[in-house]
């Protein structure tokens, strides 16, 4: 089912948007850390025991990638698509293998642009939760989003 486009206008502060969600594997996290984050944590279970994490872990911005797509699948599916513009990131706990990912989206700010009267800026907080609830990640990001009329 694809998602209705969104423009400025129909965003609102306390807007909180609930995406999708996937099961991340072992499979998964190994094929991406050995092209993107070849740390011993991500890559080897038994390797990844010794070290800080004591067991397999997602590479953060294998988490990362993993929210993106719950972003682009769900209801902040931004006119021209989601773009953004700055933010901040965090990865209170590790994802590990097995764990089903959910997101929630808040809205925090909506702003026209004061000096291109066809778009504006949304500040969103993106929160990744993992089966048990825990939060594994938390992005604070500024997206451009068009106006529906200049």
């Amino acid at each position: 089912m694809t998602k209705p486009m969104r423009h400025l206008e129909d965003f609102a502060v306390g807007d909180v948007i609930k995406g999708g969600s996937l099961t991340v594997d072992a499979a998964m996290i190994k094929e991406f850390a050995a092209k993107y984050d070849p740390q011993p944590f991500h890559l080897d279970e038994a390797a990844a025991e010794a070290t800080f994490f004591k067991g397999l872990a997602a590479s953060g911005w294998h988490t990362a990638a993993l929210t993106m797509r719950l972003i682009v699948e769900s209801g902040v599916a931004v006119s021209g698509g989601v773009i953004g513009a700055g933010g901040t990131i965090n990865w209170p706990k590790a994802l590990r293998p097995g764990e089903t990912i959910r997101l929630e989206s808040e809205i925090l700010e909506v702003r026209p642009s004061k000096s291109r009267p066809d778009r504006g800026m949304i500040k969103v907080r993106f929160t990744t939760y993992d089966s048990t609830g825990d939060v594994v990640q938390v992005l604070v990001a500024d997206l451009v989003a068009p106006r529906r009329s200049a």
